[in-house]
């Protein structure tokens, strides 16, 4: 039955190959469950709450619901499009999610922003305009805003683990470690976990990130139990402790196994950002929203596709309607249980090294997310500087692709190099992807190419540009 259901046979694959693909797939982007919540737990929104509305952050329950949601989306997707793809909280879109939107609003409100995303892009799916956009916008373009979040999603590794460190004055934002100085344990155990991870990805074995973050986390615990560190900063006394830790201080969890806490779904307001910043700006929000999640699902399955061998002569992938479709549902199941935007993982390859053909290797990943959720509490004890070199990782992979930009032609060099450059430099991934839209733009028309811009571009170009100029047109306007 499953063989027939799943054309395991059909496309050369075996129940076992589909099964060890479900496995290493998840060990290889099980850290999402261990990331997320670090990226949008212990950011505040506009009014000063943590996500869930509290004055303190709840990172076991944010960890389940990260798990809950990749393991029936991943599900989903395996029983529906019967494609070797899993999903989850999207690298680079949650960290938008609190960096550039929850703290203009309440959390709710950003959530809602994530729905209405998922919605349209759904819409999109469903009338075939999804299609359409995605050729509007050049390759090389799509490329570069991959490229970019990469270095985004390192930075902000490197910051939170202490590495980099924000000045506060000076020629420079920011500096190496303390005062140009790496100092402290921490950096150890940062270090200790970057490492690791290059040396097992080196030796390709699976699940490098979660084993480095595991080992890392270990390590931290003991060096706590050792010399008592303490926090980095002590909400209670107002200390700094350049040498602390700088999320949570490690230490052996009092439970392992907990029930589940799913309180999280349902907290969000549709259209409450309206009412919180101007409609162009909410519009604008849900369009960068769209547009990563957009360019990065197309990317990833295509990519998938061609690992697999399961690109036909046209560039298409089997159930291609189906697959987009429980992609761009995510989108919607993720604003809804308040744990960012859930989109397709580049991580599934690895599955396919194993074998993986089929939507029956995606539904063992998916089940293994599902058990995830009752071991959060394991959240609680992980430190920052133990996560944060998956961050690192990831951006590498993630500026791989940079190589595939056409250096020699101004016209996609000059506006691939701003969109990325321009997401780490100004904190702000929407920054980058309109400096990249309204820079192509603009100089095509200079070079007398205007036939290779796509009408749509034009239009995205001048809403960026609105965009820009937000604060002189409100001035203007009174």
């Amino acid at each position: 039955m499953l063989d027939s259901y799943f054309k395991i046979s059909e496309r050369g694959s075996t129940l076992g190959r589909e099964v060890r693909g479900g496995f290493v797939t998840f060990f290889t982007m099980a850290y999402i469950v261990a990331l997320n919540p670090l990226i949008i737990g212990l950011s505040k929104d506009a009014e000063g709450k943590f996500l869930g509305g509290g004055d303190a952050p709840n990172l076991a329950a944010i960890a389940a619901m990260t798990a809950l949601i990749a393991g029936i989306l991943t599900i989903l997707m395996g029983v529906v499009g019967n494609y070797p793809l899993a999903l989850a909280t999207g690298l680079g879109l949650n960290t938008f999610v609190a960096v550039g939107i929850a703290s203009q609003m309440t959390w709710a409100d950003a959530m809602g922003l994530v729905v209405l995303e998922g919605l349209i892009i759904t819409i999109l799916v469903l009338t075939g305009f999804r299609t359409a956009v995605f050729r509007a916008v050049p390759a090389q373009l799509k490329i570069a805003i991959s490229v970019g979040i990469g270095l985004f999603i390192a930075l902000i590794g490197l910051v939170d683990a202490g590495f980099v460190r924000r000045t506060g004055s000076g020629p420079v934002p920011v500096t190496l470690g303390d005062s140009g100085t790496l100092v402290g344990w921490p950096i150890v155990v940062f270090a200790l976990g970057l490492f690791l991870m290059i040396a097992l990805m080196v030796k390709k074995v699976k699940g490098a990130l979660l084993i480095g973050i595991a080992v890392a986390t270990a390590a931290a615990i003991a060096i706590e139990s050792a010399f008592k560190i303490g926090p980095l900063f002590n909400g209670a006394t107002g200390a700094v402790n350049p040498k602390g830790w700088n999320l949570n201080v490690p230490a052996v969890p009092s439970k392992i196994v907990d029930t589940p806490d799913f309180g999280l779904f349902g907290q969000f307001n549709l259209f409450g950002s309206f009412s919180q910043v101007s409609a162009i700006t909410a519009i604008l929000l849900v369009f960068t929203l769209l547009l990563s999640d957009f360019f990065d699902t197309v990317g990833t399955v295509t990519a998938i596709g061609h690992e697999s061998g399961l690109i036909d002569k046209d560039g298409n992938v089997p159930n291609n309607d189906r697959i987009l479709l429980v992609d761009s549902l995510a989108a919607v199941a993720g604003g809804a249980g308040s744990i960012s935007s859930n989109t397709s993982y580049i991580e599934s390859a690895s599955g396919v090294g194993e074998g993986a053909r089929t939507g029956l290797a995606s539904v063992v990943t998916g089940l293994l997310f599902l058990l995830t959720t009752f071991f959060a509490p394991l959240v609680a004890v992980i430190p920052y500087e133990a996560a944060t070199p998956a961050l690192i990782i990831v951006g590498f992979l993630m500026m791989t692709q940079v190589k595939n930009i056409d250096w020699e032609d101004y016209g996609i060099a000059i506006p691939a190099f701003l969109t990325i450059i321009l997401m780490p430099f100004t904190y702000n991934i929407s920054v980058g992807i309109g400096a990249g839209f309204v820079s192509f733009v603009v100089i095509r028309v200079i070079q007398g190419r205007r036939k290779e811009i796509h009408p749509l571009l034009f239009l995205v170009a001048g809403l960026f540009m609105i965009y820009f100029l937000s604060s002189p047109i409100n001035t203007w306007v009174g």
